[in-house]
């Protein structure tokens, strides 16, 4: 087929061009520009950003959430809260207030106790009747040191509670959030 009077045919090399080279047989028959082989994926690319900004949400949830939102005094889950709380800051006076005068008769001073600063108290559930409650809870010990890093053990214990008037009062708490009221020297 020859080419029509006005499309341009084949050109011819000029006299001065040198003319090109002819490929070698072992060389591929199409070769990309190297930019595209160097050049990511932007799959890929989308996927790591992706994995960043949820890294980096994550780690602004973690840093800034704080304490948990206080539960109402007046539920045996709040009473619960307010008195661990007041365990793991070491205010034993602000934890005595919380417990029925059976409770503070009933100390055991010699009773071991873990420091408050390696605790966590985490809320499983709570059974209400009418003069009593009951809150189970999980406790989280970390001890440190070792020589794998820290140690963590959780246990799931309950409060009992009772209700004098219209307050709710521990009755006995897990021994790890057993406090003793300190007692007046005479």
């Amino acid at each position: 087929m020859s080419p029509e009077p006005n499309e341009p045919g084949p050109k011819e090399p000029e006299p001065n061009e040198a003319k090109p080279a002819a490929a070698e047989p072992s060389a591929p028959a199409t070769k990309e520009p190297a930019a595209t082989l160097h050049r990511p994926e932007r799959t890929l690319l989308a996927i790591i950003a992706a994995i960043a900004v949820l890294v980096i949400v994550a780690l602004i949830v973690v840093f800034t959430r704080g304490e948990p939102a206080p539960l109402d005094e007046a539920t045996p889950a709040g009473v619960v809260q307010r008195y661990s709380a007041a365990v793991i800051a070491g205010d034993e006076t602000a934890a005595a207030a919380y417990l029925t005068d059976a409770a503070k008769a009933g100390c055991i001073k010699e009773m071991p106790r873990s420091g408050g600063e390696n605790l966590r108290v985490t809320l499983v559930s709570t059974t209400e009747r009418p003069g009593s409650a009951d809150v189970r809870v999980l406790i989280t010990v970390s001890e440190g040191g070792g020589p794998f890093g820290s140690a963590e053990y959780q246990m799931e214990d309950a409060f009992d509670l009772v209700k004098t008037g219209d307050k709710w009062l521990i009755e006995r708490a897990p021994w790890q959030l057993t406090v003793c009221q300190p007692t007046a020297v005479k």
